[in-house]
């Protein structure tokens, strides 16, 4: 390698360097404005897997928190939610001391757990683009190109900021990546006077941080060890990876030295943080795979076709980069530069390839399982992106080091396009109605209830509503179809909503399981018995709502019900649309079709009149 090499290499590094933090600060600006802007509902995950076992931790059992059955069963680990339960404190105590200007405390504890999303999301771009620098170098057009499809991918803005454990994982899994030593998969460096492989782990603690950050991505979610498995196999094997192998028996001793300490250390933390949060000694991890697998209970949520991740889960999560993913699965070396490139992406392309390979083979699939996957795909997909869309012109003596310049402007302009708009649409106007009609409740209650808000901001949320306190709203429409206690936050709005347990009591493959109905499949098959005779039945007293809500599918039979004995007897005589909200042009379940709709009662007087808007 020349002086002048050598020269500009050091230089690139140093700019690399100073520009580090720069980047950083910009892109984690950049996620908070994607948080402040998704106003939409995606899955019900990202709250009752995260933000209602925190609000439980942060405030107390009588916070109003909704805990599912996977909380009652110990299936998540509780070092999720812990993090979010020490952002509800520290937004509790900052809008209680600091800044304890009423309802605006409401408001906060709303958006916390967003801020920290947003900084969660960018750390991933940002480990995505440091990853992409180790590989491909500091003043490489092509690690700009793999935070550039980063950052422009409609699914990484529409999911980064959500509270999902696979958005956590994710960032866990890339910087995991950027930490670990891919000096592990190039070829040896030998010499004559040393014919041996010399040492190749330069930095301990790298490693150490990689394993740890890996570790914790698996306690959070178990099949991240599928990504780990690929890479310590490819490591160790070498199948298809071109050179001798660097390692030595030193070198081996010392990966499975601290890959014992970092996963014990890890555990340790995990197990210790679930019996606190749990009260007992537990494994989440095997209740996670002995339910799902063992029990088959995944299905219960739905069944995939073995090809779901092949032509459905890469074309959601790569989008317009999807053809340049794909070249870059079929050769990933075709843009190496050097051996230890070519190993690096062909490793990252087993990842995938195993990954998806492994989850296909499970019924249950979901497009979030292989999120994890989508830094690797921009770092794999950024030169044959870099290729297409720009070129390297000539060096000249007053510009020996020219920049790339564009080409094929209408295609990028077009893919932009396409994903500006599906981030657009996904992120302001598809399925908006389950966070606005919690706004509505909150606010209403807040107009209804001044005083039970009053004692909730001296209380810190933790006194749970009286016993006569009404019924604020009943929700009837599929269960979990909106968020709950963390966009409702006063333990005093006391609400219901249909459940949809799975058949935790039958066994697989009977016919007590086939038959199985929830609480919400009972509702959907015969509306009006259902409320008659379950729901305000004898067996199950409810109290009639001040609102009910749901779908405007469901008004006919509202208006069939307030006509039977049961209803008049209630003294439930009619019900009068008061608020209604747009909730996406089309939807993927029938029941949640069309707008969603708050009714009155007309049960309770009590109510101020509202301010003319």
């Amino acid at each position: 390698m020349s002086s002048a090499t050598v020269s500009r290499k050091v230089l690139d590094e140093a700019r690399n360097k100073r520009n580090r933090s720069v980047f950083l600060r910009d892109i984690i600006v950049i996620r908070l404005i994607n948080a402040w802007w998704i106003a939409t509902f995606f899955q019900p995950d990202e709250f009752f897997q995260s933000l209602e076992p925190a609000w439980d931790l942060a405030f107390g059992s009588r916070s109003g928190a909704w805990l599912t059955w996977e909380w009652k069963h110990q299936l998540r680990t509780s070092l999720h939610p812990a993090l979010f339960a020490g952002v509800y404190l520290i937004a509790d105590f900052i809008s209680s001391r600091i800044l304890p200007i009423g309802i605006l405390r409401a408001a906060i504890l709303v958006a916390a757990p967003k801020a920290l999303q947003a900084v969660i999301a960018g750390l991933g771009d940002w480990y995505t683009w440091q990853l992409a620098v180790s590989i491909y170098g500091a003043n490489s057009n092509v690690s700009f190109f793999a935070l550039f499809l980063q950052l422009f991918n409609p699914w990484q803005w529409y999911c980064s900021t959500r509270t999902f454990s696979n958005s956590l994982e994710t960032t866990l899994t890339v910087m995991a990546l950027y930490y670990w030593p891919w000096e592990l998969v190039s070829a040896a460096q030998t010499t004559k006077e040393n014919p041996k492989p010399t040492p190749v782990l330069k930095s301990l603690w790298s490693l150490r941080a990689s394993l740890c950050l890996a570790a914790l991505a698996v306690v959070l979610r178990p099949t991240n060890v599928l990504i780990w498995a690929t890479i310590i196999f490819f490591t160790l094997t070498r199948i298809s990876l071109q050179g001798s192998s660097p390692l030595t028996i030193s070198t081996v001793f010392a990966l499975i030295r601290e890959a014992i300490l970092c996963g014990s250390l890890i555990l340790v933390i995990s197990i210790a943080s679930d019996r606190l949060y749990f009260g007992f000694w537990t494994f989440p991890a095997y209740n996670f795979l002995n339910f799902n697998l063992s029990k088959s209970l995944a299905v219960f949520y739905g069944r995939n076709p073995w090809h779901y991740y092949i032509l459905q889960g890469l074309p959601l999560i790569c989008t317009t980069s999807l053809p340049f993913a794909i070249m870059a699965l079929y050769k990933s070396s075709a843009f190496a530069s050097s051996t230890s490139q070519s190993n690096t992406l062909k490793t990252l392309a087993y990842t995938v390839f195993t990954t998806i390979g492994a989850l296909s083979l499970i019924s249950h699939k979901e497009v979030r399982f292989i999120y994890p996957l989508l830094p690797a795909l921009s770092i794999l997909s950024a030169p044959v992106a870099a290729s297409f869309f720009t070129f390297q012109p000539d060096a000249t003596t007053n510009n020996p080091r020219p920049r790339p310049q564009i080409r094929n402007k209408h295609y990028l302009l077009a893919a932009l396009g396409v994903n500006v708009f599906l981030a657009g649409y996904l992120s302001f106007f598809h399925q908006t109605a389950p966070l606005n009609v919690l706004t509505y409740l909150r606010h209403e209650y807040e107009r209804i209830h001044p005083d039970s808000v009053q004692l909730a901001q001296t209380s810190r949320f933790s006194v749970g509503p009286g016993k006569d306190e009404e019924l604020f709203a009943l929700f009837l429409m599929p269960c979990h179809s909106t968020p709950w206690r963390s966009h409702l936050v006063y333990p005093g709005l006391r609400a219901y909503a249909l459940t949809c347990e799975p058949p935790l009591h039958t066994e697989p493959n009977t016919r007590e399981r086939e038959n199985y109905r929830d609480e919400a499949d009972r509702f959907y098959d015969n509306p009006i018995p259902f409320l008659t005779s379950e729901l305000f039945g004898p067996e199950k007293p409810l109290a009639v709502p001040r609102y009910i809500v749901g779908f405007d599918g469901i008004e006919p039979w509202l208006q069939d019900f307030v006509k039977t004995p049961e209803a008049q007897a209630l003294s439930l005589t009619q019900v009068r649309p008061v608020w209604k909200g747009f909730n996406g042009l089309f939807n993927e379940d029938w029941r949640r079709s069309g707008k969603m709709i708050v009714w009155d009662t007309g049960i309770y007087d009590n109510a101020p009149p509202a301010k003319e808007s």
